[in-house]
C-alpha cells in the first residue's frame, strides 16, 4: 500500500516520529482513562496506531479519501470505527450514540479554532479534548490575563475548561516540516454549569472587544452600548472604572460581569426608548 500523499489544501502535516506520536496518543488517559476516543484527521495513522491499542471504544473521523483507503488497509483490516466525512459538520451526538468521549488529534492548522468552538458548543459531549495544534495557538488558549497572547480563545475555552500546556514540538517531525513550531495541549472540562450571564451576549462582548484589543473598553462597547443621547444609566455604564481596561486585563469573572452591566444597559436603554415614544 503506498503512502498518502500529504495535501495542502487539507492544511497535512504528518507526524513522522513514533515516539512523540505514542506521548500524543497517551494524552488521552487522563483524567478520563474509561470513556470512549475520537480522533480528528488520522492522515496515516500514526497516533491511531497507538490509540486503537487501547482498551477503550475508540473511532476516527477523515475527509480524506486517501487517507481512509489507507487506513482500512492498514490498521482497520478486521473493524472499521471510521468515520468519513467533515469533523465540522458532524452530529456529535451520533458518534457514540450520546455517550460522552475524549477528542484528540494532529489537527488541521487552519481550522483549529474552528474545531475548539465546536467543542464549546458540544462541551456537555466532551469533558477532554487533548492533541497537537500550531504552538501560537496554543500559547494564546493556555494564556493569562494581562499577557500579550491573551484573546477570544483564552477567554471562551478558559470559562468552561481548564488548560494544560503539555510540551513543543519542533517542524523537523512531520512530512512536509511546517513553518511553524507546533505544542500538545489538554484541556478539561471545570466544574463550571453555566455562566452567571447571558451566555450569548458573554461570547458578543468578548469577541467584540479583543477585536479592539488595543482601546479601552469605553470606546471598543460602543458598538454594542449606544445612543445619540445618553440616559443617565448609559452614563454610568460608561463611567464605570471597569471601562478604562483593555480587555486583555479582564479574567473571565470579569467579563461575566462587564456581560451583566452590558445586558442591564441594553435593557433600560429599551425601557427608555419603549417610553420616550409613546
Amino acid at each position: 500500500m503506498k503512502q498518502v500523499r500529504p495535501k495542502k489544501n487539507l492544511g497535512q502535516h504528518f507526524l513522522t516520529d513514533l515516539s512523540i506520536a505514542k506521548r500524543i496518543a497517551d494524552t488521552v488517559d487522563e483524567p478520563y482513562g474509561d470513556i470512549p476516543v475520537l480522533e480528528v484527521g488520522p492522515g496515516m495513522g500514526v497516533m491511531t496506531q497507538y490509540l486503537v491499542e487501547k482498551s477503550r471504544p475508540f473511532k476516527v473521523v477523515e475527509i480524506d479519501r486517501e487517507s481512509v483507503a489507507y487506513l482500512k488497509a492498514t490498521l482497520f483490516r478486521e473493524e472499521n470505527p471510521i468515520i468519513e466525512g467533515d469533523f465540522l459538520r458532524m452530529d456529535l451526538r451520533q458518534v457514540f450514540n450520546g455517550q460522552q468521549f475524549v477528542l484528540t488529534g494532529n489537527y488541521p492548522y487552519d481550522i483549529s479554532s474552528q474545531i475548539f468552538f465546536k467543542m464549546l458548543d458540544n462541551r456537555d459531549l466532551i469533558p477532554c479534548c487533548t492533541g497537537m495544534i500550531q504552538r501560537e495557538v496554543a500559547l494564546r488558549i493556555a494564556s493569562e490575563p494581562g499577557t500579550k497572547a491573551y484573546g477570544i480563545l483564552s477567554v471562551l475555552i478558559q470559562a468552561w475548561y481548564d488548560v494544560e500546556y503539555l510540551f513543543t514540538v519542533e517542524p523537523s517531525v512531520f512530512n512536509p516540516p511546517p513553518k511553524v513550531q507546533s505544542a500538545v495541549i489538554r484541556m478539561t472540562r471545570n466544574q463550571v454549569k453555566h455562566l452567571d450571564c447571558n451566555e450569548d451576549l458573554f461570547k458578543r462582548v468578548v469577541k467584540t472587544v479583543f477585536n479592539q484589543r488595543r482601546k479601552m473598553l469605553r470606546v471598543s462597547l460602543r458598538q454594542l452600548v449606544n445612543s445619540k443621547e445618553e440616559n443617565g444609566e448609559t452614563h454610568d455604564f460608561f463611567s464605570d472604572p471597569i471601562m478604562t481596561k483593555r480587555p486583555e486585563q479582564l479574567t473571565v469573572q470579569e467579563f461575566v460581569t462587564l456581560t451583566n452591566m452590558v445586558e442591564n444597559t441594553l435593557c433600560v436603554r429599551t425601557q427608555f426608548v419603549d417610553v420616550s415614544q409613546e
